[in-house]
């Protein structure tokens, strides 16, 4: 059996590359805490090397995914501050393998969220604002050939992440009913809403909380929650433009493009 040290370091060096088969031989398909074992041994190794931790973000809130790998809950991975790309910005094909975008809530907290138990009511108190977000989710595993325990060792098959710059206060804001739209080139894609998203975006939140303080880690000021997908992902080709709208929160874009552009 392969370790999960060496599961670790067989996706960080996947990066960049035309990824790696699937982590069977060191992780059942659902063997969720080896697999958040094999997150967290990369993620040390990425703060030893400086990245930052800027947040989290939450996967698999579809039932119809969650199905389709055979799970009954989310998963989480960790979000570090250079996957980060503005708004209207430019994603390199030479940073992703086989990368797929969706359009997301993403709320970012004003001060810790230290209590015991969270619930909706905490996740308010503790808010600062919501904004429109894409999630650009990528696989270092072939062909996303993934399982659960897959997908959380490969950090939430995580990549990068674009936020919107219309920051609106959780107060009064529709997450529940809200419509989203997210189009390439001008053409719809995706539609979705917030009741896609685990039945609700706080209720994910809600999720992430209660699971990092099993865990023994919390949220903090600052913290970014990409809140999970508000409708189906979409992939991408070079010299595309990607754009979401989300109701009563605006919209934010990039455009993905060859290396040499």
């Amino acid at each position: 059996m392969t370790t999960l040290e060496q599961l670790a370091v067989r996706l960080r060096e996947a990066y960049g590359t035309k990824g790696t088969a699937p982590l069977r031989d060191g992780l059942a398909p659902d063997d969720i805490e080896g697999a958040y074992a094999v997150q967290a041994l990369n993620t040390e190794y990425w703060k030893q090397a400086g990245r930052q931790i800027v947040g989290r973000k939450i996967g698999l809130t579809s039932t119809a995914v969650q199905k389709q790998l055979g799970v009954n809950q989310p998963d989480f991975g960790v979000l570090f501050s250079d996957m980060r790309i503005p708004d209207g910005g430019v994603l390199r094909s030479c940073d992703v393998i086989q990368a797929k975008a969706e359009a997301e809530v993403a709320i970012v907290l004003a001060r810790d969220l230290d209590q015991d138990h969270c619930t909706i009511a905490d996740i308010l108190r503790v808010a600062d604002y919501a904004v429109a977000a894409i999630e650009i989710v990528d696989s270092r595993i072939s062909n996303w050939q993934i399982t659960f325990a897959d997908t959380v060792a490969d950090n939430g098959s995580s990549a990068f992440f674009v936020l919107g710059e219309d920051r609106r206060s959780l107060k009064n804001l529709d997450l529940y009913s809200c419509g989203m739209v997210l189009e390439v080139n001008g053409k719809v894609a995706s539609i979705g809403a917030g009741a896609a998203c685990l039945g609700h975006p706080m209720a994910a939140a809600v999720w992430l909380a209660n699971t990092l303080l099993e865990r023994g880690e919390t949220l903090r000021a600052g913290d970014i929650i990409l809140t999970g997908a508000l409708g189906p992902m979409i992939a991408m080709q070079t010299g595309d433009t990607v754009r979401t709208q989300i109701g009563g929160l605006g919209a934010c874009s990039f455009s993905f493009e060859e290396e040499n552009q």
